[in-house]
């Protein structure tokens, strides 16, 4: 008998515990229910984290009184200070200013509001990288490559590479004019070899090639620059990696295709709009219907792949909005 009440009260002390965990359990899970749904509900989830971004911009210098006697001004100062503003906020890994970062790089308050975005990039961890435009070396290539370098420490004017998420950006001196010419031989020579490189190294899956000049404009007031298409494009098109060539100089938003790769013209950072010329046999803009006047591009790598986007001031300069975007390998 007593056997059988202690076997008895066992199996109900079993039974409470066993229904207390279930319980516990029980109470857990519907706690975890519901904490997803209100996660839901304010919009939090996990999601994939997406890859790193890398921004892109170019001509962000203030125009010049001279300028403002042919081209039509637009709020051009608050233009390049709402991208700066931004590009800030979507928190690339890199920025990349492709030339003519201001209107005269001899000068030193011509950096004034430059110096100011690009101390908040650095408060917010954003690197900042530029290559050399024409007006950054105007009138005095040696001091305004003096204050370039001051902002730009990493720069080498004979060519240089970052590399972000396998992604490797190489950055040209199109500036001819201000160059030696062993310069420019140093350069096309570092160009080709380190196009060989990276094509060889396993760690880099797609290379970006940037300049200021363009190699292919209908810019009314730039020409294409045949020194770019020279130097630059075949050791571009030959190398199996090279996926996308940036440059800028033609105040507009351009591309071209070239032997089945494209050639993006992004000078949309605020210098003054220009017009261009209808398209031609020999100019064939594939982007013709896509004219923003101010803009910006966000690259993230997808694979073996960019996932290039155009992002556009709203012509009442309320906000940035999605425009043009396209797939590049």
């Amino acid at each position: 008998m007593k056997r059988t009440l202690a076997h008895i009260c066992y199996n109900v002390m079993g039974l409470k515990a066993i229904i207390s965990f279930a319980s516990r359990f029980y109470l857990m899970r519907l706690s975890y229910i519901i904490l997803f749904a209100l996660m839901i509900c304010h919009g939090v989830v996990f999601a994939q984290q997406k890859p790193p971004l890398l921004a892109f911009a170019s001509d962000t210098q203030e125009p010049m009184w001279v300028e403002k006697l042919f081209l039509k001004a637009d709020h051009n100062l608050e233009a390049t200070q709402m991208i700066f503003k931004e590009v800030g906020a979507r928190r690339p890994q890199a920025f990349f200013i492709l030339g003519d970062v201001v209107s005269s790089g001899k000068k030193a308050r011509a950096w004034k509001n430059i110096d100011l975005y690009m101390g908040q990039a650095s408060k917010d961890s954003i690197p900042v990288y530029a290559t050399l435009g024409n007006h950054d070396v105007m009138f005095n290539a040696k001091k305004g490559m003096k204050n370039f370098k001051t902002r730009f420490p990493t720069y080498e004017p004979t060519g240089f590479t970052v590399v972000v998420d396998s992604v490797a950006v190489v950055l040209l001196n199109s500036n001819f004019g201000a160059m030696s010419a062993d310069d420019i031989s140093k350069q096309n020579s570092w160009y080709k070899q380190k196009l060989k490189d990276l094509d060889a190294d396993p760690a880099i899956k797609l290379i970006l090639v940037g300049c200021h000049h363009s190699p292919y404009t209908n810019s009314k007031i730039v020409k294409p620059s045949v020194q770019v298409q020279q130097y630059f494009v075949e050791p571009f098109l030959a190398s199996a990696k090279c996926a996308l060539f940036l440059s800028g100089h033609s105040h507009n938003y351009e591309q071209f295709k070239v032997n089945g790769k494209d050639f993006v013209v992004i000078g949309g950072g605020g210098g003054l709009h220009q017009d261009v010329r209808p398209n031609n046999d020999v100019m064939n803009d594939v982007a013709a219907d896509y004219k923003p006047i101010f803009h910006y591009l966000e690259i993230r790598r997808q694979g073996t792949k960019l996932d290039v986007l155009s992002r556009k001031l709203t012509p009442d300069f309320s906000a940035f909005a999605d425009g043009l975007r396209f797939e590049v390998k």
